[in-house]
């Protein structure tokens, strides 16, 4: 042999190398492909919350106090007892929601058309709805459960809610010294949860905030209402209340001045609604007699 190679044992030389930079160029992009697969099941901790625990809170003590004034003007309605009580506050989206709600309901968006700008919407349970109606229509609130909920339904709850959220615009009016107030509320019923509705608002699209009271009326109705808000909004009422504290700390003589103001609005409201309790029950007394 002259120690020179074949053609063969060139060719076969060749292709050894070859497979060994391939086996290299996998290996060398194996740990790469690895960390980007890695990289893409890491759930972002990066990415801030909607809303921090802070703000939650803030959230629902906003809703807390507008609310309240909100049950006195239920109970004054249904002439019943009204308890809404301190609300969760938490950010979701459109699936969460259904996992957790009952269906069918009512939604009913408010739209604010002074002093906020922006939008919520209400959530009722149907139950809750028919008894509602049946105790504004003079009812005893027992309802047939297998009834479908009608037009007269939605006009009742929707006058209802007028009534309570415009109530609540009120108690937001004092909270923030600026006047607000909302237009009628548009009554839907929502049988699915499966599919976006073209009539409901499109911020149930992205995330949202869902502000939840639990309510009891009377004996007859021990459920939960929700309110559900676009982020933005929610983002509004945080600065418009932070403002507002503000505006008390830097000034002690309007801080007391705006306490005195609240309590007497809210001395107001509350002769408003006894006035209003006197007048249901003198026309009670009045049916009876007939």
């Amino acid at each position: 042999m002259d120690g020179m190679l074949s053609q063969d044992e060139i060719n076969a030389l060749l292709n050894g190398m070859s497979a060994d930079d391939s086996a290299d160029n996998e290996t060398s992009e194996t740990p790469q492909e690895s960390n980007e697969s890695a990289s893409d099941n890491t759930p972002n901790t990066d990415k801030p919350e909607a809303l921090s625990d802070t703000e939650k809170d803030a959230v629902g003590e906003i809703s807390n106090i507008s609310m309240g004034t909100a049950a006195t003007t239920l109970s004054s309605l249904l002439n019943q007892k009204v308890n809404i009580t301190t609300p969760r506050v938490e950010v979701a989206d459109w699936d969460k929601l259904s996992r957790k709600y009952d269906r069918p309901c009512v939604m009913l968006q408010i739209r604010y058309k002074e002093g906020i700008d922006g939008n919520n919407v209400l959530i009722l349970k149907e139950r809750d709805v028919k008894i509602i109606t049946d105790l504004m229509m003079g009812g005893t609130g027992n309802v047939d459960d297998g009834e479908e909920l009608t037009d007269l339904h939605l006009s009742a709850i929707g006058e209802a809610m007028n009534q309570m959220m415009g109530s609540a615009a009120t108690s937001l009016s004092s909270m923030f010294n600026r006047k607000i107030d909302i237009s009628p509320p548009i009554a839907n019923i929502v049988e699915t949860y499966n599919e976006m509705d073209e009539t409901l608002p499109q911020f149930l699209n992205d995330n949202f905030v869902i502000v939840a009271f639990k309510m009891q009326i009377g004996d007859l109705i021990d459920s939960e209402i929700m309110q559900l808000y676009p982020i933005d909004f929610a983002k509004e009422l945080l600065t418009m209340f932070s403002i507002d504290q503000e505006a008390q700390n830097q000034h002690p003589l309007n801080r007391r001045q705006h306490r005195s103001h609240r309590q007497l609005q809210h001395h107001r409201q509350l002769q408003h609604h006894r006035q209003l309790q006197y007048h249901s029950s003198q026309c009670q007394i009045c049916h009876s007699r007939v």
